[in-house]
């Protein structure tokens, strides 16, 4: 064929471009050539985040769409729209109603887990989810909820890899070594509190602790981002940081404190764990989840949100947002500890899942256009 008669690449403008999820819709092992995300604008103003240099996003500005209509044929919105006064996100939609270009929405979070008040959050979805042309989501529960709040479907697509399939292989192959292996060996059960966000709560840390204290050759281990602990930082938290140390003091865990991991560490981390437990109180989807599947450590989640949707082999334990059922946090850790097989996808079950991501991608968008 010709370059002549060749299709014209479908141009999408993503919000965000650079960041895991979207860049893992591409097809493994090539380039698409019939689709072109347009790369991140540098943010004008704003703060610029160190760990997502594209935030905020420029793309969400009446005034980007106006000056840039004719560089792209859809919008694909994703994270970042919590940067955005609702009016403002409006008149974006408007000037893509006004230049003819379709809007798509991918609905990750229900409930954002980054705000204690979800009023905002849930203005910006009345808006982005009555507005847009298609609708995507994660997992067949969120799918219901959109349908049940906002009478509008959604097609449902999982989550894609997180690691990359070089270090998911050796992680995996590792572990699967240490289960073939009859050596015995101190398996480790981790909680991450990051840097406490609005969504994790230590309340896990106390009956965590004594449900590992009674399974044979187990520890638990508690990560959190230093600065919690240092009395100089404006993040510190005294009795929580009381709590930890005194903890670690009496042997209920072993505490690490550090800086926000890079990508390789966090990695290193997630693979490091027998069993990861999410700490969430609310929430719908996790990329954690995805990234500690990836690595084959077994995944403990919340009975809120969707995480238990994401995939056959996490197990829940009870949460009514305050409290943490203890049995059911017993019975999840004894399950998981339990599995004769290493959780989650291997890497050519992933790849084979991001070509069909990609090729789901490209049919809404080509099916959108269409019309």
């Amino acid at each position: 064929m010709s370059s002549q008669n060749a299709p014209t690449a479908l141009r999408v403008a993503s919000v965000p471009c650079d960041q895991v999820y979207i860049r893992n819709l591409e097809p493994w092992g090539e380039r698409n050539p019939r689709l072109v995300r347009l790369p991140d604008p540098t943010p004008a103003s704003g703060s610029r985040s160190k760990q997502s240099p594209w935030w905020p996003p420029l793309m969400l500005t009446p005034s980007w769409v106006r000056e840039n209509h004719e560089k792209f044929d859809l919008m694909h919105i994703h994270f970042g729209f919590d940067a955005v006064d609702p009016q403002a996100l409006r008149q974006t939609i408007a000037q893509l109603r006004h230049f003819g270009k379709p809007l798509v929405y991918t609905v990750h979070d229900l409930i954002n887990p980054h705000q204690p008040d979800d009023t905002a959050h849930r203005r910006m979805l009345d808006i982005l989810i009555a507005s847009a042309d298609e609708l995507i989501t994660l997992t067949d529960g969120a799918a219901a909820e959109i349908a049940a709040q906002w009478h509008r479907a959604a097609h449902v697509l999982p989550h894609p890899h997180v690691v990359d399939f070089a270090t998911m292989d050796r992680l995996r192959l590792h572990r699967e070594r240490l289960n073939d292996s009859a050596q015995k060996r101190t398996r480790r059960i981790g909680v991450h509190l990051k840097g406490l966000r609005a969504n994790i709560s230590p309340a896990i840390l106390e009956p965590l602790a004594r449900t590992v204290a009674e399974v044979p050759d187990t520890e638990l281990q508690v990560n959190i981002h230093r600065q919690i602990l240092e009395p100089a930082s404006h993040e510190y938290r005294p009795d929580l940081a009381e709590q930890l140390l005194k903890g670690q003091e009496h042997g209920k865990w072993r505490l690490v404190a550090h800086e926000y991991f890079t990508e390789q560490q966090l990695f290193a981390y997630l693979g490091s764990l027998d069993v990861n437990v999410l700490p969430y109180r609310f929430g719908t989807h996790s990329g954690w989840l995805e990234a500690a599947l990836d690595t084959g450590a077994a995944v403990i989640v919340p009975d809120c949100g969707q995480y238990m949707g994401q995939h056959p082999s996490v197990a829940p334990y009870k949460w009514d947002g305050d409290h943490v059922n203890e049995n059911s946090l017993k019975k999840a850790v004894k399950h998981q500890l339990a599995l004769s097989t290493v959780p989650g996808m291997g890497s050519e079950e992933r790849k084979r899942q991001r070509t069909a991501l990609a090729e789901a991608h490209q049919r809404i968008y080509s099916n959108l256009l269409s019309r």
